[in-house]
């Protein structure tokens, strides 16, 4: 090979390893910012420090069991299944009548992130800044995921307690403990682990407004381990 073909070789491998290096870094900051559209979608004004809302949110049904701030949180609408309407929140105390979001999967996230603007969600940008909207809105486009995978027509977590037990006790125990009474200014995760679907969310997206790391990079069946793991505490 001569000289200048070397020379264009080696420009050619460097070309190649910075691409696969940039899209490395790509792939890890989509996941990072879905991860922060789930926890925004839980609690928007946990995870961002805005201003508890004082009314309604004016989509939210009248005299709903759950309003002021709690009508704002995307969840309180759409479920933590994701499903509204047709899902867990078919009724009972959440009940709102309105859809979910799984219809939402896969469109395009700048067209979603307009819709929180619109007079139906009515996000200013003082609630949601322009991030935050983007954020939740890769949330609801890449970040639904097959649930039904990992959490059964009953909401039961689907998984390995044993395998989740070894999970909890590397990755979670050193905040929560291994008996989930670590954390004093909250309840013992034994008692608050019923709802498959809520375990799940989450798991994979972190605690909106906490340092609770979020798992969605790692296999969602590790997430689904710990969620069962997790009904056996006290």
């Amino acid at each position: 090979m001569s000289t200048s073909n070397r020379s264009a070789f080696a420009a050619a491998v460097v070309l190649v390893a910075a691409l696969a290096g940039s899209a490395v870094v790509s792939a890890a900051e989509t996941e990072s910012s879905i991860a922060r559209g789930g926890r925004l979608y839980d609690k928007y004004f946990g995870e961002n420090k805005a201003a508890k809302p004082t009314t309604d949110h004016p989509s939210y049904i009248k005299d709903g069991k759950y309003g002021k701030e709690n009508s704002w949180r995307c969840k309180e609408c759409h479920g933590w299944d994701y499903k509204g309407k047709d899902g867990a929140y078919a009724k009972g105390g959440h009940a709102t009548g309105i859809k979910g979001i799984s219809g939402a999967a896969g469109k395009d996230p700048a067209t979603l992130a307009a819709l929180l603007r619109d007079k139906t969600h009515g996000y200013t940008e003082v609630q949601l800044s322009a991030k935050d909207a983007t954020d939740l809105a890769m949330f609801v486009s890449k970040g639904q995921g097959n649930l039904a995978k990992y959490v059964d027509a009953t909401n039961k977590v689907k998984g390995d307690g044993g395998k989740g037990e070894a999970y909890f006790n590397t990755l979670c125990a050193g905040c929560h403990g291994v008996d989930g009474k670590k954390v004093k200014d909250g309840p013992p995760l034994g008692s608050v682990v019923d709802n498959g679907a809520e375990m799940m969310h989450k798991l994979l997206n972190g605690q909106a407004g906490e340092a609770m790391p979020a798992m969605r990079a790692l296999d969602h069946q590790i997430s689904a381990d710990i969620a069962v793991h997790l009904t056996t505490l006290p």
